[in-house]
Formats: C-alpha cells, structure tokens, sequence
C-alpha cells in the first residue's frame, strides 16, 4: 500500500510496508501534520524533481523503525520535541550526518554533536498570565514560579508531559538536581489544580478565572490567536519571556534525522538541506506560529509581534542528558498529584 503525502493519521501505525514509488524518493515518518509538512515538500519537488512519500502519526514511529530494522523504507523523521529526538538517538535508529550546509544554518546548541538529529524550528516554554490579575513585570523567571505568592494560582499539563521533562531538565541543567528539586516541588505547592489537559487548556483556564499564571509552548498561543472560536482566551493572557534578561528562554524544538536504515541517503540529506534553507525556514515556521531554527532568518508574522526571544543557549542535547533525572524528580514530588 503506497502511502503519499496526504495519507491519514490512523493509516501511519499500519504493519503494511511503505511502497516506493520512484528509487529516487525519500521516504518520510512524520509526527508533524500534514497541513504543516505537505507545502515543504511540494516545494522541494518543485525544486528538485526528488518526489518524497510520507507517513503521518501522533505516536509510535520510533517503535515502528525498531521493528523494521534494515529493511525500514524510510529515510527521514520528523518530529516535535528534544525527548523524541533524544529516543531514536538512543535506540540507535538514527544516522550521523556530517554536513556543512547544515552545520551553518544550524547552531551548534540545535543539533546533536555528532549530527544524529538537527532542529528546524524552535518555540518558547512560556509563562503566561491573566491580564487582569497580575501586574505587567510581576513574574520574569522560572525560577519565580516557586515563589509562596502565587500560593493556588499556577496551571500546568502533566509533569511527565514532554514539554515540562525538557523544561525541567533545564533546570537541573542550569542549577543542579538539588535546587531544581527544592524549585519543583515549590511549583507544586502553587498549583490550583491537578495538572492535566493539554497547553491550550492551561491558556484556556486563566481566561475562566481557574488560575493566573500558566506554562505553555508560543505556538499554541498563536495558534489559538487565529482560531476565531479560541482567540478571546488567547487574548485574556499576557506572554512572559521567561529569563529573558538572564540566561535566556527555555527552548524546544521541531526537528529531522536521518534514519540509519536510509535506503535513499543522498537525496534524504538534500531534503534536510533544503529544510534549513530561508524559503523552507519561513514556511515551516510561519505554518506553526514558531521560530526559525536558522538565525540568519527572522521571526514573521504573529511571532514577530510577540517582540525578540532571547533563547537559552544551552546545548539541547546537554538538556536531553538530564531527562531521566527530571522524570525521577516529578516522581519524587509527586507533581502529579495535588488535592
């Protein structure tokens, strides 16, 4: 069964083989939507005639690539977030690329260090705030959300969300396990409720009056910003710039590797060309509310209203490495679990 560019989500996870239309094209697992992949790939055909195939799914795509093994068709994934990146690395399903396109539209903190996976956009783990009940400048920092004062007024989704792993592993990346735990179970004890719901939910909750202060990814700001039916939440909440005047905003990522199994290589790698070049960098991001991954291409749009990121710089991958002492350290506060 040939799955192309708009084949379904609830096709993906099919134990039937990717057919391959041309021995040219690249094959493509994907966790990112089609409405946000198809554009990119129509104009790299345009561009260079390599036609490429896709499989689409919300989960199990590393699973999937284990079990192919050598006989996997596909050439690439993409995906959101450090800790699926991190997953392939550590599967070892993932293929060093050494490559200086690459290398010079994507920063060093961006990439893994041996080239096993490069960002393609990044976003903002935000703090959001009620524009009635808290003051402008009154939370500037994580570090600030432990504060007793916010005592019943912070929302969050699950601490064992990839989202708030990352987040939390920059913490102890930053501070320590120690501080980072001390810090954590501080957030805890200002929760208004149970974490749950996804970060539009935690958007959502400050506009009902639920709580005053939330976390969340920029995207999902901007994206309910232009959804007509979400936009008056969205408009409830002020954006914060976490850190912005010290180490910098916590950052994830979207991002491609190529698989060790690529039967097309060549042409794989083109695509990761391309996809860090500015025309790829501008659609991708502008498609998602997002930042390019590449600084030699500006924020556009919505996101350029926002005003400037001042990103954390640290290594992506150095964050990564903490993963398994920040989902241990949700588990010790019990974050999860508030009365």
């Amino acid at each position: 069964m040939s799955f192309k560019r708009a084949a379904g989500t609830l096709l993906a996870l099919s134990l039937l083989p990717m057919s391959v239309n041309a021995d040219e094209a690249v094959n493509v697992y994907s966790y990112r939507q089609a409405y946000l992949i198809d554009p990119l790939l129509t104009a790299f055909t345009d561009k260079t005639g390599i036609e490429t195939n896709v499989v689409f799914a919300k989960t199990g795509l590393s699973e999937r690539l284990d079990r192919e093994g050598r006989n996997s068709p596909a050439d690439l994934v993409l995906t959101v977030d450090i800790s699926r990146l991190s997953e392939l690395v550590e599967k070892d399903l993932t293929a060093a690329v050494d490559n200086d396109t690459l290398e010079n539209n994507i920063p060093e903190n961006l990439r893994h260090p041996d080239g096993k996976w490069f960002a393609l956009t990044t976003r903002g783990r935000m703090i959001f705030t009620s524009k009635e009940r808290v003051e402008e400048g009154e939370i500037t920092t994580y570090e600030d959300l432990a504060d007793p004062k916010w005592e019943d007024r912070i929302c969050t989704r699950s601490g064992k969300h990839p989202y708030n792993i990352a987040l939390f592993s920059s913490m102890i990346a930053h501070h320590g396990e120690e501080k980072a735990e001390e810090w954590l179970s501080g957030l805890k004890n200002n929760l208004a409720r149970k974490p749950q719901g996804g970060d539009r939910d935690q958007i959502k909750a400050i506009a009902a009056g639920v709580c005053d202060l939330a976390i969340a990814n920029s995207y999902y700001y901007g994206n309910m910003l232009e959804d007509e039916n979400q936009r008056p939440a969205a408009e409830a909440v002020r954006l914060v710039f976490p850190n912005a005047d010290g180490r910098g905003t916590h950052i994830n990522i979207s991002g491609v590797a190529l698989t060790k199994s690529a039967p097309n290589r060549d042409n794989a790698i083109k695509l990761m060309e391309y996809l860090t070049q500015p025309e790829a960098q501008r659609m991708y991001a502008e498609a998602n509310t997002e930042y390019p991954a590449n600084p030699e291409v500006e924020a556009s749009g919505l996101v350029a209203e926002w005003g400037q990121l001042n990103p954390d710089e640290l290594s992506l991958q150095e964050i990564a490495d903490h993963r398994i002492q920040a989902v241990k350290m949700v588990d010790r506060v019990d974050y999860n679990n508030v009365d």
